[in-house]
This record gives C-alpha cells, sequence and structure tokens, in this order.
C-alpha cells in the first residue's frame, strides 16, 4: 500500500517552499505550509531568509471580485 500511496502527491503546494503539505494555511488563492508559516513568523527582519520569504510571498495575488 506504501508504494501505492507515494504515487499521489498528498495536500497542496506550498507558495514558499514549493513542497506538497497536508497542514497549513490559505493566504487568498495560495497555501502556506505550517512549516513555512512557523518559520517566517520567527524569522528576523535582518536575517537573509527573511527577503527569500518575502520574494516568495510577492507569488500571491488578490483575487479579482466579480460582482
Amino acid at each position: 500500500m506504501s508504494a501505492l500511496v507515494s504515487k499521489y502527491k498528498v495536500g497542496e503546494a506550498c507558495i514558499v517552499c514549493e513542497e506538497h503539505k497536508s497542514k497549513g494555511i490559505h493566504l487568498y488563492t495560495s497555501f502556506i505550509c505550517r512549516d513555512c508559516e512557523e518559520d517566517m513568523v520567527h524569522t528576523d527582519t535582518k536575517d537573509p531568509k527573511y527577503k527569500y520569504y518575502i520574494n516568495q510571498l510577492k507569488k500571491i495575488t488578490t483575487p479579482e471580485i466579480y460582482s
């Protein structure tokens, strides 16, 4: 059964790490995994990873509102 499960991706692709994870949050139409969310919250603004996170979050677009 494990070979069958490994063929299929579980969860959604994280906008930050681009890995498929099952737990996380949705921001507009994008998914951020729990690991990336936790790391972003605790990253200092002077840390080089902070700029990486900012660049990855720029991929998120606001969904259009149709009326």
